[in-house]
């Protein structure tokens, strides 16, 4: 990640299956690329196999010029760039890219999990996630942290031990720097 670059984070909406080609492409043509990959164990009629799968479907993360995304559109596989008719493009928060790469990095189990909004927000403060900040919730005696991009209204959730985290109060959550629960805008529009 380059935190140096002067152009912000921006979801490009991708036709199925082709996310791995059109990050490919982004990286031939110098943008900064973020696939976010996870592993699932999938089943075929012989066998089992572990995989590696994009986290979010039908999309990848990109940073560029938005006046300057014509390169990006007439990409082979790209469907748009995730933003409003009105506004254009909207970048996605530091944050939330972070956060993202943060549970993938920690090599704890993670996955795609339904969009949260409400629940108990926490900060983790022990363990490979110290410092990031999501919902917590408990999925078969297991704690799951829950970690949302709000502009694409996805979530993706790392397993964790429950006394890594403590709550945030509620002026904390109030003060803005949250990842969790703020919509920046609305969901899969064309923008040209």
């Amino acid at each position: 990640m380059n935190p140096d670059s002067p152009y912000p984070w921006f979801v490009v909406g991708v036709r199925a299956n082709f996310e791995r080609n059109v990050s490919l492409n982004f990286q031939e043509k110098g943008y900064e690329v973020f696939l976010p990959l996870y592993r699932t164990r999938r089943k075929w009629s012989d066998r089992h196999r572990e995989i590696e799968v994009p986290l979010f479907t039908g999309y990848t993360f990109c940073r560029f010029d938005p006046a300057r995304r014509l390169p990006i559109l007439q990409t082979p596989g790209v469907m748009n760039v995730v933003g409003s008719k009105a506004t254009g493009p909207i970048p996605v928060a530091d944050a939330e890219i972070a956060a993202i790469r943060a549970l993938l990095k920690s090599d704890l189990p993670v996955g795609p999990w339904p969009f949260m909004r409400e629940g108990t927000h926490v900060t983790v403060e022990r363990g490979p996630l110290s410092g990031v900040e999501g919902i917590i919730t408990e999925v078969k005696s297991k704690y799951r942290l829950i970690v949302s991009v709000s502009l694409l209204q996805r979530s993706v959730y790392a397993e964790i031990d429950r006394d890594w985290v403590v709550p945030r109060t509620s002026s904390e959550s109030a003060s803005g720097g949250s990842v969790i629960g703020q919509a920046s805008g609305s969901g899969r529009n064309a923008n040209s």
